[in-house]
């Protein structure tokens, strides 16, 4: 760190500087507040996806309880073909979210199989579904308390310690500028003094 310079250049320099931390500290708190408002929203969708999850697995359990039949071959029946995301900026941080998820379903003998592989395939796909649902909240949730961390970070830097530096700094100067200023005043009364004492 640099050493402080104590003249009126330093001191109005540091006024400034003071007036730009002011600025820059509501934004941040704004910001801070924004994300910690989106992460709230992002875990409160998480729970309702792992709710709907859940739900859809009680469902699966109570519905088809023939699933347990191993006979029935139901190996890569469904399957999630490709997932689609896109970017979305909140606040500045790029979250994912899904555009499109293609499922394909293998193609069975509908008089092969029983009557309710059908409902098995409409329930796998809804489970897949809520599965890359659960991935993509649990990533977004991630990222924004990573970016919460980091503005939050930022917004403590400037509270508790670049502005309270920058007024330790500029109470120093002025303490210093006021003691050369009375100094230099007694110094020109001595000297006057003295002048006047010589005649």
């Amino acid at each position: 760190m640099s050493r402080l310079s104590l003249t009126k250049a330093s001191l109005t320099k540091q006024k400034q500087q003071l007036k730009t931390f002011g600025d820059i500290l509501p934004s941040l708190d704004l910001k801070r507040r924004q994300i910690s408002a989106e992460r709230a929203n992002a875990r409160e969708k998480l729970a309702q996806v792992q709710q709907q999850r859940q739900e859809l697995e009680t469902a699966i359990a109570h519905q088809l309880p023939m699933l347990s039949n191993y006979l029935i071959d139901l190996k890569d029946l469904v399957k999630v073909k490709a997932v689609y995301l896109e970017k979305e900026n909140v606040m500045g941080t790029w979250l994912p979210k899904i555009k499109q998820i293609d499922i394909q379903v293998q193609e069975y003998a509908l008089l092969g199989k029983p009557f309710w592989v059908d409902r098995v395939v409409e329930l796998l796909k809804l489970a897949l579904k809520a599965e890359i649902e659960r991935q993509i909240e649990q990533k977004r949730v991630k990222l924004l308390n990573q970016a919460e961390r980091v503005i939050t970070q930022r917004f403590n830097l400037f509270d508790k310690v670049l502005i309270p530096q920058t007024k330790a700094n500029i109470k120093k100067i002025e303490i210093y500028l006021a003691d050369a200023e009375r100094a230099g005043v007694v110094n020109a009364k001595l000297a006057k003094g003295k002048k006047e004492s010589t005649r």
